[in-house]
């Protein structure tokens, strides 16, 4: 896998796509629980520990998305975004993958979850999965829905109030899936 991967997004700035560095955990605990905190998208209902979130998140394959050409600089690259892929299932069925997703708040609507999007359908392939399924996409997430169908997935079902939000509405998930051929 030829990591990093660049792009230019939608306002001229120049960012990369690399696996997660352990220098950049926290940063991406961070933005993680501040999702977590808003109640939108993912189900945890407290922030995680730093324990929590290396069982969550880093127990297979993370990635960043970080300003590119910050190198030459004395601070840390910006995180600005980061993704997990591992297996959905176990044994026989770990062919199918999940993959979950943040972007930092002040760089959403910058193309960046569909740059994640696109990047972990090629990165998903190339570590052998089959097919990815995510098995609770909110219904309320209307900006993940609309990603996910037009790079392709499909809404396999539905699982009846399956999610209270933040505000204390209880909503159904998506189960969405897209087979991997390449």
């Amino acid at each position: 896998m030829n990591l990093p991967i660049y792009k230019v997004l939608k306002n001229g700035k120049n960012i990369e796509l690399d696996y997660i560095k352990p220098q950049e955990y926290e940063d991406v605990r961070t933005i993680l629980n501040f999702v977590i905190d808003e109640g939108k998208t993912y189900p945890q209902n407290q922030p995680l520990s730093q324990p929590e979130f290396a069982a969550y998140w880093l127990c297979q394959d993370a990635f960043v998305i970080r300003l590119s050409g910050e190198n030459g600089t004395q601070k840390p690259p910006t995180i600005l975004g980061s993704f997990y892929i591992k297996p959905n299932f176990p044994g026989r069925c770990s062919h199918i993958c999940n993959a979950g997703f943040i972007v930092q708040p002040g760089w959403r609507g910058q193309g960046i979850g569909r740059f994640m999007g696109e990047s972990m359908l090629l990165v998903a392939a190339q570590l052998g999965y089959k097919a990815v399924m995510f098995n609770l996409v909110f219904e309320t997430n209307i900006p993940s829905i609309t990603l996910w169908q037009s790079l392709g997935f499909d809404i396999i079902g539905n699982i009846p109030d399956a999610v209270k939000l933040a505000d204390k509405k209880v909503v159904k998930a998506l189960i969405m899936y897209r087979a991997l051929g390449l």
